[in-house]
């Protein structure tokens, strides 16, 4: 029996935000800054959160450190009712220091921490995928999973981060991923190129790349054309980007898994992104799906004047 909709695997970890000026180094050796604070996060953490807060069954299950970051992670997901299981992580939490500039930009110094060739082991990941609609992919450790989903009927759906179109650490997702995600800030020149080759690599249905404040881009094999699509206005001054490409794909996830078309799902993911700048830290204020449709019937009457 399905009792999940979204079963997401991997990905959780602990942000520490340092805001900045600018996102340079300054002269001197230091510079006072406000004050420093550590957020649950990472990719698989806001995809679990934004399908919660949107009301789908969602279940999270990482590796998780036994330290003062992973008990940080379970007092959140306590918090919030967010489904969680997870092992051990022999070498402790994942962590990132995150610079956020004040144009809400960042940039992040990513220490994964997990050793080379850790990976969830079948029996702990089989039993959640037999109960799930759909499973998202957040970490090489779980890439062991796309073979399993397949098998079972499961969609399946990765994020590839900045990925510029040849490092080979992206094939394991790009081979079996029906929906897949990325951000063109590695190769901003080369965008539709990096999204026609997603698709001559695997078996994804639908690419996605997100590009910040000049939209995002969608490309389907049904409709072989690249599609642009605009930023959503935001709701609310704009204060920190981390986490709004998370927000982007949940939300974009949740109508397509409702079977709406794509240029809906699109619409959702731009208005659920631009929500997400408005709140400092990462996923701290995800948006409700009350709140999505409003935002969307909003962004229609906009278009429609």
């Amino acid at each position: 029996m399905r009792d999940l909709d979204v079963l997401v695997l991997g990905g959780v970890g602990i942000d520490t935000i340092v805001r900045v000026p600018t996102l340079s180094v300054p002269p001197g050796d230091f510079l006072p800054v406000a004050p420093i604070h550590d957020y649950v996060a990472h990719s698989g953490n806001g995809v679990a959160l934004g399908f919660h807060a949107l009301g789908l069954r969602t279940l999270l299950a990482d590796f998780l450190g036994d330290d003062p970051m992973g008990e940080l992670v379970l007092r959140r997901y306590a918090a919030v009712g967010l489904d969680f299981t997870h092992l051990p992580a022999p070498g402790g939490t994942p962590r990132a220091v995150n610079l956020v500039d004040a144009q809400g930009r960042r940039f992040s110094f990513f220490d994964g921490r997990h050793p080379h060739g850790l990976a969830l082991p079948p029996e702990f990941y089989l039993p959640l995928l037999e109960r799930t609609r759909h499973v998202h992919i957040a970490a090489t450790h779980a890439v062991g999973a796309f073979a399993e989903a397949r098998r079972l009927g499961v969609t399946a759906s990765a994020d590839i981060h900045a990925w510029d179109g040849e490092n080979p650490w992206a094939l394991p997702f790009l081979r079996d991923a029906d929906l897949v995600f990325f951000s063109a800030q590695a190769a901003p020149d080369r965008v539709d190129e990096i999204m026609r080759r997603v698709l001559e690599l695997g078996r994804a249905r639908v690419v996605v790349a997100t590009e910040g404040a000049a939209g995002s881009r969608v490309l389907t094999r049904e409709q072989p054309q690249v599609r642009r699509f605009p930023v959503a206005a935001p709701q609310r001054p704009v204060v920190d980007s981390n986490g709004a490409g998370d927000a982007f794909s949940t939300a974009f996830m949740s109508r397509w898994l409702a079977g709406d078309p794509v240029e809906e799902c699109m619409r959702a993911g731009a208005v659920s992104g631009a929500y997400a700048c408005g709140a400092a830290g990462t996923h701290e204020d995800l948006i409700t799906a009350a709140a999505l449709d409003t935002a969307i019937a909003g962004t229609r009457a906009g278009a429609a004047a």
